[in-house]
């Protein structure tokens, strides 16, 4: 006996999970509804299956393909036009007509034993038999009567409560002779129980019905679509799970990695090679499917999250289904009811109300509060370049099919021919994304120079000697999981607002530029990068009496590519240095701020036993440094700035020096004093760059480790930092804790404030209206300057739900109390 699977349905009021996968696909624990349906029917010995489809029908015939993998044998009989219940089954005729046959949905959960409903069939000598169960709420299906024998007496489709008249409904599953053909009209509409069986009836033939017992869902709406997982993960359906029951109740598929300080409370279900981090949540009734990373502090209870979704840290989902290659970001909440669709983006700490439909390709922005549906918005970000060049996480957010178009819109936006130099960190992640970012290049006619993995000030440094620009890959400071990709201009700098917009652009419209065959760019490794740039280095930075001075210094590479630059460097220099830390870590392409202050703790020691000058330690990728003087004590970075300030002001002695409006205004007193001026910038490293590049600045920094030294560079560069100190220091002969002590303390607080995205504008006005007479600076953000000097300054940050402030006073007390007064504006105008 054969049997026929109806896969055609649209299932309309399952949107949006239906709007790009056909309802027979939708996952239940894991596993299409039709592979639950498929194995029952193998169960009972139906291996030969016709499968009717229409909606979507390519993307069935390509998951299940002729059954080989089931064990069965599948042939498909595809609806140009919908032909209803009826109408798709005669269209399988050809394949039906020999033997009796099975009919079945492919979308309804059961786990009914078809074998004692065969039997009845032949036993009753029937030409239908339909099977029947009974539903506490029949309103959405077809009721039916039988007699003692089991005929059937009377149909209903679709009953009011006022027709109800049994609890008996239509199952849509029917064992069928081929007589039955006779009655259907071929390639038009026809239903089974409108159409068909009322002239049966009408005509006096075997219709029965079959009373079956077991479990039955018609999985028709999302309420009973999250049901069903329910019920599969209780036991309730007699269906196969994949995985291991690793504890009551508690299922994980193979290549899953469950963290033991994760909290799993069953019955849940976890898909093949997720990912579950320590101190995640997941509660009864949730289904994650394959490939699902859950980040620590997600809280997951009755959720149904599809394949390949992302679940960012402190993320709550509550009774929610979350459809394929979905990023659901930090502190995001999903309420009960909500469907998100497929390939969407939920921005950190957004709020979807309970039963909000978001539609496929959609982007809810950071902060939002989403309480109506989203459906005709087109997926886009405002922007691709934040703080750090183009930023994510690693293979949820940058995966290298973006790096590959962002690379082609690059590459668009150069000549054919030009030459870009290319670099990593000396993370795995870096090195894979790079690979995939030379090739676009190269497939857009662009000669590559590739520097392998080196410091970011070599990459700037190399990019700046004849290339039209630059692309380095590194890992996020801080943030292990995430990487920016980093794009310069032909002088090694940040590309300009304007570049990037103009990459943005290209970047939406995917013009990309591809090179014909014989314009395919090359690509070469250049030597000597590192003799290159440590000769001029020392031919640029001012290095007199170093050689003199005996000066001892500690460096710490802390396992970063800053230590591939130090052995020529510190060679060339004739200084007495210890380097600790020089050997690469793959392990460790970034550090959290504990772990740099357990270094620089360990710097401290390490210095003061050695009786060295001071200690310098590089960020992993050369780009910043850290400062422990003489004593061991770390030199806090906003305090180094400082003692930087005073070395070179007191040397040089005039220009001007580049500094962020967030700065202590201690530093112009510094300035000032020693006969320099301050340049005050925005907070962007670009703004700062573009200030180093005067002839007239002499220096530059952003308090956070970041120094400029104009006559070499006009970015940050961790390295010449580190050599024009040795040199400062040397022909100052005074001690950093001398230095550090001649300068008047500061008192800077900072604060951040969550501040939805929807009213940052209404904030930043707020906060003028509040300054009334008082001064107001907007060079970045609004500062607001009190009478008696105190000041505090107000930034919406631009890739977060944020708002910065920072307020300065006399003592701390002070900037505390103004820290507070301006907060509670923000707040009120954020409510």
């Amino acid at each position: 006996m054969k049997a026929v699977v109806m896969a055609g349905g649209e299932g309309t009021r399952l949107r949006p999970m239906t709007s790009s996968m056909p309802k027979p696909l939708l996952p239940v624990a894991n596993r299409p509804i039709m592979e639950h349906v498929l194995r029952l029917l193998k169960r009972h010995g139906l291996n030969e299956t016709v499968v009717t489809v229409q909606f979507l029908a390519s993307l069935v015939k390509n998951y299940f393909g002729d059954g080989e993998e089931l064990g069965m044998e599948l042939t498909y009989a595809n609806e140009e036009k919908p032909l209803g219940t009826a109408g798709s089954v005669k269209n399988a005729e050809e394949a039906l007509k020999d033997d009796a046959f099975v009919v079945i949905s492919g979308d309804a959960l059961t786990d009914f034993d078809l074998t004692e409903l065969i039997n009845f069939h032949k036993e009753k000598g029937a030409l239908v038999t339909v099977c029947l169960t009974r539903v506490p709420n029949p309103l959405e299906f077809g009721i039916t009567i039988v007699d003692e024998e089991g005929k059937v007496e009377r149909f209903l489709e679709k009953p009011t409560w006022g027709q109800v008249f049994s609890d008996t409904v239509n199952t849509g599953i029917y064992v069928m002779e081929p007589e039955v053909f006779d009655y259907v009209e071929a390639d038009v509409s026809v239903d089974w129980s409108g159409d068909v069986f009322p002239q049966l009836m009408k005509e006096g033939k075997p219709i029965y019905g079959y009373v079956a017992e077991g479990y039955w869902e018609d999985v028709g709406t999302h309420e009973s679509y999250v049901k069903a997982q329910a019920d599969v993960l209780e036991g309730k359906v007699d269906v196969e799970l994949d995985g291991f029951e690793i504890s009551p109740g508690v299922w994980v598929a193979e290549g899953a990695e469950v963290h033991p300080d994760a909290v799993l409370r069953g019955p849940l279900y976890i898909g093949d090679y997720a990912k579950v981090e320590a101190g995640a949540e997941i509660r009864e009734h949730t289904v994650v499917g394959s490939n699902v990373v859950v980040k620590s502090g997600a809280f997951l209870h009755r959720a149904v999250v599809h394949d390949n979704v992302y679940v960012g840290q402190h993320s709550n989902l509550r009774g929610c289904v979350v459809g394929r290659n979905t990023d659901i970001m930090r502190a995001a909440r999903i309420e009960d009811g909500a469907v998100i669709g497929d390939e969407c983006l939920i921005g950190e700490e957004s709020i979807v109300q309970g039963n909000v439909r978001v539609y496929p390709f959609k982007t809810i922005e950071a902060g939002a509060f989403v309480n109506t549906s989203v459906i005709w918005e087109s997926r886009g970000q405002a922007h691709l370049f934040g703080a750090r060049g183009v930023s994510g996480i690693l293979n949820v957010e940058i995966t290298p099919e973006l790096a590959v178009r962002l690379a082609g819109a690059y590459a668009t936006t150069l000549k054919k021919g030009s030459t870009v130099t290319t670099a990593r960190d000396h993370s795995r992640g870096a090195r894979a994304l790079k690979r995939a970012v030379i090739s676009a290049l190269q497939a857009s006619a662009i000669d590559v120079r590739d520097l392998e993995n080196v410091p970011l000030p070599v990459a700037r440094q190399q990019t700046a000697r004849g290339s039209a620009g630059g692309i380095m890959i590194r890992t996020t400071p801080g943030v292990p999981d995430s990487v920016d990709i980093m794009f310069f201009d032909g002088q090694g700098a940040d590309l300009s607002q304007g570049s990037q917009r103009k990459l943005d652009r290209v970047f939406a419209r995917q013009e990309y530029r591809r090179a014909f065959p014989g314009e395919i760019g090359d690509l070469h490794f250049p030597a000597s990068v590192f003799d290159s740039y440590t000769g001029s280095l020392l031919r640029n930075v001012d290095i007199t009496g170093i050689s003199e001075s005996g000066l001892k210094a500690v460096v710490d590479a802390s396992n970063g590519s800053a230590g591939l630059v130090l052995p020529s460097l510190l060679g060339k220099l004739g200084v007495d240095s210890l380097t600790i830390n020089p050997g690469l870590d793959e392990s460790r392409p970034t550090e959290s701020a504990d772990t740099r202050r357990s270094g620089l703790v360990r710097l401290g020691e390490i210095v003061a036993s050695a009786r060295a000058a001071f200690g310098v330690r590089f960020d992993p990728v050369g780009e910043r440094l850290s400062l422990v003087d003489e004593k061991g004590r770390i030199v806090e970075d906003d305090r180094a700035l400082l003692v930087m300030l005073d070395l070179v002001a007191a040397e040089r002695r005039s220009g001007r020096v580049a500094l962020p409006v967030t700065t202590t205004r201690i530093a112009e007193q510094v300035a000032a004093y020693h006969g320099t001026q301050v340049e005050w910038t925005t907070t962007s490293p670009d703004d700062l760059t573009r200030v180093g590049r005067d002839e007239t600045t002499i220096f530059g920094g952003d308090g956070k480790g970041g120094f400029i030294v104009p006559e070499f560079s006009s970015v940050f560069d961790g390295t010449a930092a580190f050599v024009r100190l040795i040199g400062l220091v040397a022909r100052t002969q005074l001690t950093l804790s001398q230095i550090d002590a001649r300068i008047p303390r500061a008192h800077v607080l900072k604060r951040d404030l969550a501040t939805p995205w929807a009213v940052k504008g209404l904030v930043m006005r707020r906060v003028v209206e509040a300054a009334g007479d008082r001064f107001v600076d907007t060079t970045d953000g609004v500062r607001v300057v009190e009478t008696d000097g105190r000041w505090v300054m107000v930034l919406p940050d631009p890739a977060e739900a944020v708002t910065h402030l920072w307020a300065e006073g006399p003592d701390d007390a002070s900037a505390q109390a103004l820290l507070d007064e301006w907060s509670a504006v923000v707040d009120s105008a954020g409510r």
